[in-house]
């Protein structure tokens, strides 16, 4: 699955990506559009539990979960009538499956902004309005193609035709599309628009290097905390794009050595993968033996067998048990027979909904 990272010219967006994905594969420079073509990595969720199962293990092989990030064009006001690259942003993001939207929340007289000041919430406003308007011609032209499906009263476009009415009236409230309160029976119908406004959405403050170990004390981070709660029903947090990339160029430990001179535990891009990571619905369940330690994705709510799938068709069209242990109950008891001795190993059916955590060994029969 992918994450955009989107935002208004010269925010930091390029440099977010190339230290997301440790490269220097987007152009990042002091100009609006120096992205003109999407820029696509692979990046790896950092997850702390992989060191202590490849302990347990005995392995030195670690292979962490990997999920898509795509640097997508700068947008500008009227991006939805064509302005700028607006045609070219907005059929990017329509390919990805949730967006990470850079907000830049420091003052640097030497970087330029496309709006000629910082104002973060602004900025918000200006991408929100621009998907908003895009939202909405969309919406115009399913509602004339359901009309006249109607017409001949067909069930499901009468159905359909009524939902789209509602999101035309929110989507012209100035609101998005994905803060709609709509009932169970109406909410796959919105997925079924697919709008751009629907996609989940976290913001990214840009703060300066110096902000980072106290950002409470930065005020548009706090303005940018409030207002996405208030208006997206969305989350923020807080990196330095300039230091992260600088950071993605050392060894670990010098990075960690680094980080805590700065008073900050934690790298801003971690904390960003993870939640993106949440925001997009993936949780991880892992594999441990000699061989690898593995971290695998799934979807949240999968049950056991699409889960197997996840490593092999044959192990879900095989699918017998899942021999499962929790993350926590493994490393208190120190090994797989040790959790087995004390009643936390379990062997779990077809209706197992796997938890981000387990830990996990297959039985399946071949079926070749």
């Amino acid at each position: 699955m992918q994450a955009g990272i989107v935002g208004l010219p010269n925010v930091g967006k390029s440099t977010l990506f190339n230290a997301v994905t440790r490269t220097r594969k987007a152009e990042a420079a002091n100009y609006p559009f120096c992205t003109i073509e999407p820029n696509i990595g692979i990046v790896q969720v950092p997850d702390s539990r992989l060191a202590p199962l490849a302990e347990i293990a005995k392995t030195g092989v670690i292979i962490p979960a990997a999920i898509e990030f795509v640097d997508i064009a700068g947008l500008v006001e009227g991006a939805s009538q064509g302005e700028g690259l607006g045609n070219k942003f907005l059929s990017t993001i329509r390919q990805v499956d949730a967006i990470i939207q850079v907000v830049r929340c420091f003052e640097d007289e030497d970087i330029i902004h496309n709006m000629g000041s910082v104002d973060p919430i602004r900025d918000i406003e200006i991408i929100t309005t621009e998907l908003i308007l895009a939202d909405l011609q969309s919406v115009d032209n399913q509602i004339e193609k359901q009309s006249r499906k109607a017409k001949g009263q067909d069930k499901e476009a009468i159905a359909s035709l009524a939902v789209l009415e509602k999101v035309r009236e929110h989507l012209n409230d100035g609101k998005p599309a994905n803060v709609m309160d709509l009932s169970e029976e109406d909410m796959p119908r919105l997925k079924q628009f697919f709008l751009l406004t629907t996609k989940p959405v976290i913001f990214a403050c840009n703060v300066r290097e110096e902000d980072l170990a106290d950002t409470e004390s930065n005020p548009f981070v706090k303005a940018v905390d409030d207002y996405v709660k208030a208006h997206h029903d969305s989350a923020s947090c807080v990196i330095c794009s300039k230091l992260e990339e600088e950071l993605s160029e050392m060894d670990p430990a010098e990075s960690d050595e680094f980080m805590r001179e700065l008073g900050v535990t934690d790298s801003g891009v971690s904390q960003l993968i993870r939640a993106t990571y949440d925001l997009l619905g993936l949780a991880s369940y892992f594999t441990a033996g000699e061989k690898e330690v593995r971290a695998w994705t799934f979807q949240k709510g999968m049950k056991a067998p699409e889960c197997a799938g996840v490593i092999h068709t044959d192990f879900q069209d095989g699918f017998i048990k899942a021999e499962v242990v929790a993350y926590d109950e493994l490393i208190a008891n120190g090994s797989k027979p040790a959790a087995r001795d004390a009643g936390k190993l379990r062997l779990e059916g077809k209706e197992y909904v796997f938890k981000d955590g387990d830990v996990v060994e297959f039985r399946f029969n071949k079926t070749s």
